[in-house]
């Protein structure tokens, strides 16, 4: 039991670096801005959305690949073929279907989270200004700390998946 305690902690750990690079780095602008194009938004090309997510998806899972190869190879853990498949698995599928964006505004919606997604934006009540009555600047949005929060959910799922299976 240690041995897979440990194991989870080392996954955990290079699923959730990887996950920060591969969001942030190697994800392109067009597919952060396009991620969530669908049918809804008069305009918007559901196609070219799930092509920009899908290719996001992909570029951040061979980069959480890359970091369990890593962590695996030097930190000789005891991973199967199933265990990374299902986790690495599980996670694409959850990353893919929350960046689609009306899925993960659908659930805030749900579960009582629309106003706390919307702040930061010009949407919420309490929308930072300047003293000039601008938009200000600040680090963030609600529905930014939801999307993040949702995929580390994932990353622990994942991480479990793999140290167990």
């Amino acid at each position: 039991m240690p041995e897979t305690a440990a194991t989870f902690a080392a996954v955990f750990v290079a699923l959730f670096v990887a996950h920060s690079v591969g969001d942030h780095w190697v994800q392109s602008s067009h597919q952060a801005a396009h991620k969530g194009e669908n049918d809804r938004v008069e305009g918007q090309s559901s196609r070219a959305g799930r092509i920009a997510c899908t290719l996001h998806v992909l570029g951040l899972t061979l980069t959480k690949g890359i970091a369990l190869l890593a962590a695996v190879l030097v930190l000789d853990l005891p991973v199967t073929a199933l265990g990374l498949a299902a986790g690495l698995g599980i996670d694409a599928a959850s990353h893919w279907w929350a960046d689609r964006r009306s899925t993960l505004a659908w659930l805030a919606k749900l579960t009582g989270k629309a106003e706390f997604a919307s702040l930061g934006t010009g949407a919420h009540p309490a929308a930072p200004v300047t003293a000039k009555g601008t938009p200000a600047a600040h680090l963030g949005t609600g529905a930014y700390a939801l999307d993040q929060s949702f995929h580390h959910l994932f990353l622990f799922v994942a991480a479990l998946l793999i140290a167990a299976l």
